[in-house]
Parts: C-alpha cells; sequence; structure tokens
C-alpha cells in the first residue's frame, strides 16, 4: 500500500511525550519520542547508527539519549555527540530528526522531505485544548490498513449494526446523506441530519434527553490523517436559531486521528469533546467507557476484514452504493496524494 508522504500525522498525544523513551511507527519508520527538560518534544529515528539498537530501549541523560548497547549518545537536533572509545565522531554519525508541532494537544510529526514541512497546512481540532469543553479520550491499535478505518468514519451507516445499544439507532442508517468535497482544500464533507430519531444510550444518559430528538453528523475529512465529527443533539423539533448561539442543542466534537503504522497496522487515535456537563466526572468516566466499547467494536470488526482482504485474490470487485459516496471522495483525494506529481509522491 502506497502512503502519502510530505505529510503530517499524529504520533502522539501530548500527554503521552514526556521524559520516558516513547516508541512510534509511522509509515513504516520507527521513530523515539521525548521531551526536554524545556518541555519540547522531540521525535528522532529510533535506530543507533552503530548496530541499530532501538533508541526507545535506551535512557536519557539530561536532553541526550544514550544508546542501551554500546552508549553512543544523540542531541534532540539526531547529531551523535558521544563515541565510545575514541575521540573523533564520524561526520554520519547522526540519527533522523523529524519536524514536530505540538498543537491541540496532539504532537504531529512530519514524514517526507523536511524542507516541505509547514505547519500552517496542520489541521485543527481547536475543542481538544478548549477549557469550554470536557474531552475524553483514548488510542487503539488496529491489525488493520488504515484505508479500512477511513472508509469506516465516512460510512456511519454502519452505526446501526455495528454499534446498535451505544450510538446506532435505525435513523442513521435509513438517513440519506449529502457529500461535498472541496477539491481546493482537499476536504471531503457528508453530513446526515436526522429530524426525529431515537436517541441513543450514548446521547440520552450524557445529556439526560428523553424522547425522540433531533441528530446531526457533520463530517470533514482532511486526509490523510484528521477526521472530525460535529454532533449536534437537542430534542427534536429544536433547531439552531438563525443568528446567535446554538444554546437549545449539546455538542460534541468527535476526533479521529487516523495514522498508518505499516502497512497492515494503524493507529486509531479517539476524542470526544462536549459542551455539556463539563464538570460532571460521571459523565465523562461514562462517555469514555462507552466510546472505547464502539472503537473496539471497530477494532474487532477491521480487523476480521483486514485478515478477509489479506485472504483473497487482488482486484476482487467491491459494490458501492449512495452511503460509500463520502468514502469514496476520500480515497480519491488520498489517490491523488499518493500518485505521480503529488507532493510526496514516490520519487
Amino acid at each position: 500500500m502506497a502512503f502519502a508522504r510530505d505529510q503530517w500525522y499524529v504520533a502522539a498525544y501530548g500527554a503521552e511525550v514526556g521524559r520516558d523513551l516513547l516508541a512510534r511507527t509511522v509509515l513504516g519508520e520507527p521513530l523515539v519520542l521525548y521531551r526536554t527538560g524545556a518541555g519540547a518534544a522531540v521525535a528522532l529515528a529510533d535506530r543507533c547508527v552503530h548496530r541499530r539498537y532501538p533508541l526507545s530501549e535506551s535512557r536519557l541523560d539530561g536532553d541526550t539519549i544514550v544508546c542501551g548497547y554500546h552508549g553512543f549518545t544523540y542531541d534532540p537536533t539526531g547529531a551523535c555527540v558521544f563515541v565510545p572509545g575514541q575521540q573523533r565522531i564520524p561526520r554520519t554519525a547522526r540519527v533522523a530528526a523529524y519536524p514536530v508541532v505540538e498543537q491541540d494537544s496532539l504532537v504531529w510529526v512530519w514524514i517526507g522531505d523536511r524542507e516541505r514541512a509547514d505547519p500552517a497546512g496542520i489541521p485543527r481540532a481547536p475543542w481538544l485544548a478548549d477549557p469550554r469543553y470536557a474531552v475524553v479520550r483514548g488510542m487503539a491499535p488496529l491489525n488493520a490498513r488504515y484505508g479500512l478505518l477511513v472508509d469506516n468514519l465516512m460510512d456511519l451507516s454502519h452505526e446501526t449494526y455495528l454499534h446498535g445499544g451505544h450510538i446506532g439507532t435505525p435513523e442513521v442508517a435509513d438517513t440519506p446523506i449529502v457529500t461535498e468535497v472541496d477539491e481546493e482544500r482537499g476536504v471531503v464533507r457528508v453530513s446526515r441530519h436526522m429530524d426525529d430519531a431515537e436517541c441513543p444510550p450514548f446521547y440520552a444518559r450524557s445529556t439526560g434527553i428523553r424522547g425522540r430528538i433531533t441528530r446531526w453528523q457533520d463530517i470533514e475529512y482532511h486526509p490523510p490523517c484528521l477526521y472530525l465529527l460535529h454532533s449536534r443533539i437537542a430534542p427534536r423539533g429544536v433547531l439552531p436559531p438563525a443568528e446567535g448561539e446554538d444554546s437549545g442543542a449539546f455538542h460534541a466534537e468527535i476526533v479521529y486521528a487516523i495514522t498508518p503504522s505499516t502497512e497492515h497496522t494503524t493507529y486509531d487515535f479517539w476524542a470526544v469533546a462536549r459542551d455539556f456537563a463539563v464538570d460532571d466526572g460521571s459523565v465523562s468516566e461514562y462517555l469514555h467507557h462507552s466510546n472505547h466499547t464502539v472503537v473496539m467494536q471497530d477494532v474487532a470488526a477491521l480487523d476480521v476484514l483486514e485478515r478477509v482482504i489479506a485472504a483473497e485474490p487482488d482486484r476482487y470487485q467491491e459494490l458501492s452504493v449512495n452511503i460509500d459516496a463520502g468514502g469514496l471522495a476520500a480515497r480519491r483525494l488520498l489517490a491523488r496524494m499518493v500518485g505521480p506529481g503529488a507532493a510526496g509522491a514516490p520519487r
């Protein structure tokens, strides 16, 4: 599977990166992440240039990593600053250092030509670091290619069947979607507005709404990595005002960072930010448990699907229907990012 290089990917939550060494593999490239004493996040190639020992299995000495095998020592730029048994440090003794940006509580790394790394190109998820929102989050590794998770999230009709009893209701599958593609910005939008829907337990227990609801799902996918689901929940008949605050509704901003690890494995970073019951710890506990359950249902299904696809002959002909419009648009944009002439296309 070809990857979109020269792109930003989420490697970790900011809270995961500290003074312990953290190993992650992004687009097949092993990384070690840590934080300097001044608080800056660092990402280096996770292989000593000497005998390829993982630096993530080594130790920090101040802001440098001391290889746990023979003691080669690297500073935050990746330069080797100590070689055992000799004074001269070979000119080629350095490991790759990756551009890193912390934004909205996420640690983004640039995979590709570092001269092309522009932080202005990182899509935003501001709710994750906004004190007006309460956030629950997690990360689930998949033994499945990342395109399967993109397909899954772009077509939420599966909620009715895979996540019944949690977030799925009959109306999700029954309501047609509207799909738009912003070709210039490279964004896919999928909307499903349900005017008279059953309230699933996920929202009934967290909002306290009883009875039927107005439920809106507005998706933005910023390929290759960031997926946003703007979820609006209100009692049936309560619509947003023409102007001003939408104070009659509950809002959940559901964020996924979809990061390819290897050809057949993926990091599924998920978060739910809400603008209601922000100080209620019991609501946070329930939403974390419930969304984790939903994510793990997806993980189980996609892991099965990966094994099925791996055993199928190439060029298996899938059938696509209206609900797949968003997923197909996402596939097209991703193909454009790895195709001939793309910024990150193989050279």
